[in-house]
């Protein structure tokens, strides 16, 4: 089938696991034989249109209307203040790709597609203009909602442009049982509904593929001995990833395992608050800030040369760093509560156990789920190895892309 993709972020503009995402099953869909062409974001640099690894690109670049926006928008929009800019550039972005689809190339230069996938908020009002014009079925791909990510609370009017894509769509398809349950909750129609994972490549998450040495070279960068524990967090340094909790559950760990650093790795808004939490608790010497953007290949490294990788988050859809360090054949403590892509991913008791379920709002509960995989190093290999074979059979970047097709199909009625 020909597929077309609108989504905010592509390569190179990478902010978090949807850019990583789309990248991965639109190379996927393209194995397995399907054409995709992409409609994303232009950064101010990247090419207009471009063939990418056999993915079809297009990224129309911006004009900018954020000085008047806020006198043709709802009150709420105008409360953004900076981020006004932000919700203009999305504004712009899904009206500009709509229109390249529409009138270059279907009406244009006479091309067909099939189905219109459209992911998140950022970009399901093209989506949904794109369906009105051409009368093409729609699936929303729901990764996470606004009333999630902030916590119960967020923009109406991003709320109201998620639950409108729910119900102009021809079909959901979210991350995650739980993410299923919080959108009916939030008034999404269950028949609509089909809960499809986000996946990773285990060809190359793969621990036999990284070189030992490479992985000590890492650990004495961050100046661990041999007999160290690493703890390894990474993804965007934002409230309800959690990460504070993890500092503050330090202390507890130290006492009963001093020979353990906590390496934190990502960018965000609580930079300078986890800073200041380190200091404040004397930890200067155990955790590791390390704040940028870490490349792929940097990124399974770490997972290398780490005992634990541990993602307490309050709100986490799915958590695509968890499937990672699992397919890399880590032990995995996951955050448990609320809305947790996470708890199916870990299975935290039994013979496919691979980590532990914590509270994240609990620091002594995320100790105790570290200082757990710690102590017991050869269950912690066991949980490793368990959780890359639950990778293999649950969470390959194919098995994903087969059952998304199989939702795209069903729309379809092949």
């Amino acid at each position: 089938m020909r597929i077309a993709m609108f989504v905010y972020e592509f390569p190179p503009k990478i902010v978090g696991g949807l850019g990583t995402y789309a990248a991965e099953i639109s190379q996927q869909f393209i194995r397995m034989g399907h054409d995709v062409t992409v409609f994303t974001m232009n950064n101010g640099t990247s090419l207009t249109r471009e063939i990418w690894r056999g993915v079809e690109i297009h990224r129309p670049m911006l004009v900018e209307i954020s000085d008047i926006l806020p006198a043709l928008v709802a009150e709420d929009l105008r409360k953004w203040g900076r981020g006004i800019k932000f919700f203009s550039n999305i504004f712009v972005y899904n009206i500009l790709t709509a229109s390249k689809l529409v009138n270059d190339l279907v009406k244009k230069d006479q091309l067909k597609f099939d189905i219109i996938s459209a992911h998140d908020w950022l970009s399901v009002i093209a989506g949904a203009s794109v369906k009105r014009e051409l009368n093409i079925p729609l699936v929303f791909h729901v990764h996470s909602t606004e009333k999630g990510r902030a916590m119960n609370s967020g923009s109406r009017v991003v709320n109201d442009i998620e639950f409108y894509g729910g119900q102009i769509s021809d079909k959901v398809v979210t991350v995650s049982f739980a993410m299923r349950d919080e959108l009916t909750s939030l008034g999404f129609s269950e028949q609509k509904i089909r809960v499809c994972y986000n996946g990773v490549d285990p060809s190359k998450y793969d621990p036999s593929k990284v070189k030992p040495e490479d992985a000590k070279t890492l650990r004495k960068k961050y100046g661990l001995r041999e007999s160290d524990n690493m703890v390894f967090f990474v993804g965007r340094l934002v409230s309800v990833k959690g990460v504070d909790r993890l500092v503050m559950a330090m202390p507890e760990v130290l006492r009963k395992f001093p020979n353990t650093k906590l390496v934190i790795v990502g960018l965000g808004e609580m930079q300078q608050h986890l800073t200041s939490l380190v200091d404040s608790l004397g930890l200067q010497n155990s955790v590791i800030l390390r704040f940028e953007f870490l490349p792929e290949e940097e990124r399974i490294l770490h997972y290398a040369a780490c005992n634990a990788a541990v993602f307490p988050s309050l709100y986490e859809p799915f958590g695509i760093v968890c499937t990672e360090a699992m397919s890399m054949g880590k032990p995995v403590v996951v955050g448990a509560r609320g809305t947790s892509g996470l708890r199916e991913q870990i299975v935290p008791s039994g013979p496919e156990q691979c980590g532990f379920h914590v509270n994240p709002n609990d620091p002594s509960d995320i100790a105790w789920g570290i200082i757990s995989l710690l102590g017991d190093p050869s269950g912690a290999r066991r949980f490793g190895e368990n959780a890359r074979n639950r990778v293999l059979k649950y969470f390959s970047l194919e098995a994903v892309a087969k059952s998304t097709l199989t939702a795209y199909e069903e729309l379809l009625g092949k």
